[in-house]
């Protein structure tokens, strides 16, 4: 039984939905999007609500329908407000910055790593340690934040690196904190 599949969604008023069988096209002030879901899920659209029903009881269908309703809701957020990630470095000597829409993160390699955004999303980083992934897919804003964290992760002694903001980094004590 999926609590989050039977939950309707409601389409604002700037948002355009088309639902032709199983595909389905978001329009919004931020974008267009578009998505097939698969042929198990049923999508019903009128008066500006969403539904997601069953077209089997199988125990695959069960699993995607919730799946199917979130990444609905998912488009329509994104096309009227978007999604934000938030990254930080920290670290000495640990910074970063655009090179027209490339991210240059110099983060204690030999060399800088160069990282180019996908097609809709946009970096931007404020005071060489504070950088935030911008766009209208979810997916691909998380995606593309953690390719970006990937680069340098937090490492548990000093916790320098790159990580998510308000994440927390579980720290570890060192040889010389050692009780004998």
């Amino acid at each position: 039984m999926s609590r989050i599949g039977k939950k309707i969604i409601i389409v604002p008023a700037n948002v355009n939905v088309n639902v032709e069988g199983c595909s389905i096209k978001v329009k919004g002030p931020k974008g267009e999007l578009a998505r097939t879901c698969n042929e198990q899920m049923e999508i019903l659209h009128k008066d500006n609500i969403i539904s997601i029903n069953k077209r089997l009881e199988t125990k695959e269908s069960k699993q995607l329908h919730g799946l199917t309703r979130s990444l609905v809701y998912n488009m329509i957020h994104g096309v009227s407000i978007g999604f934000k990630k938030e990254l930080e470095i920290q670290g000495v000597g640990y910074r970063s910055q655009m090179e027209g829409l490339n991210l240059i993160l110099n983060v204690g390699y030999s060399h800088p790593v160069k990282i180019e955004p996908p097609k809709g999303i946009q970096i931007t980083v404020q005071n060489n340690t504070a950088i935030t992934v911008q766009g209208i897919d979810k997916e691909i804003v998380g995606q593309t934040a953690s390719k970006i964290r990937s680069v340098r992760q937090p490492e548990p002694y000093k916790g320098k690196g790159i990580r998510y903001k308000d994440e927390y980094v579980l720290r570890k004590v060192g040889k010389a904190g050692k009780g004998k």
